[in-house]
């Protein structure tokens, strides 16, 4: 086991070298994604083997199964961004799906937004050791100061971080108009649109639908719940029309 320092932090972090290896069968897989940037997205897989489940942002049942169910996982739903697009991780955690969208989507800029201390303190060595253009910050999502500097973004990504109705009202202040929520969920996510459907309309979510991604390398694929944020005006006729229809 080797330790290595980031600078300026007295926290050491604790590599499994080798933990974090690519399967075999998602070789090519992880070749095609990640191309030439490849070898930081190994280097970040021992991280979240070793750091992240040694500190408890990971199970540690995960470590045998990061490729497939996180790496490639989150770094598939860049099939949905176009190049240069404005990106905030809501609710990131040990740093899914943004890092592995910012290893293998480098002409992307993503901000990595995390309320807990210990996760983004982990957050911004990984982005320092990794030599990543990323902005890690600390806050929440509803809060006004995190909406004043980071509001107008292209796209808000999330994975498992809340149910739809939730997530929809933390991701809308943050787009600009017809700016796009793409929140990475499970097979149960056709389900769970029609549980909050109102509720995402009233918080001006049009065109709400559920896309598949990675669908060439991943078994099951990447199941995305995709929602445009309405412009003013549409998103007020139909919060006019969800109205009408609860006084009938």
């Amino acid at each position: 086991m080797r330790m290595f320092h980031v600078k300026q932090r007295d926290e050491m972090f604790h590599v499994k070298h080798g933990a974090g290896a690519v399967p075999a069968a998602l070789g090519d897989a992880a070749e095609a994604v990640f191309g030439p940037r490849l070898d930081i997205a190994r280097r970040y897989a021992d991280l979240l083997a070793g750091a992240a489940v040694e500190r408890g942002l990971l199970g540690p049942r995960e470590a045998d199964r990061l490729w497939d169910r996180h790496l490639l996982n989150s770094a598939a739903v860049g099939e949905l961004l176009e190049s240069g697009e404005r990106v905030v991780d809501i609710g990131s955690g040990a740093g899914l799906p943004g890092i592995p969208l910012a290893i293998a989507r480098p002409d992307l800029e993503i901000v990595l937004l995390e309320p807990l201390l210990r996760r983004s303190e982990f957050l911004t060595e990984v982005v320092a050791e990794l030599g990543l253009a990323v902005e890690v910050v600390r806050g929440r999502a509803e809060e006004p100061r995190v909406r004043g500097q980071f509001g107008g973004r292209d796209a808000a990504v999330s994975r498992a971080v809340a149910p739809l109705d939730k997530l929809t009202k933390w991701s809308m202040p943050l787009l600009r108009p017809d700016g796009r929520m793409l929140a990475t969920k499970g097979e149960r996510a056709p389900d769970e649109v029609e549980a909050h459907r109102r509720v995402m309309e009233a918080s001006g979510a049009v065109d709400v639908r559920v896309v598949t991604c990675g669908a060439n390398y991943l078994r099951p694929p990447a199941t995305v719940v995709l929602a445009r944020r309405g412009k003013p005006t549409q998103a007020r006729r139909r919060a006019s029309r969800l109205a009408d229809r609860r006084t009938r």
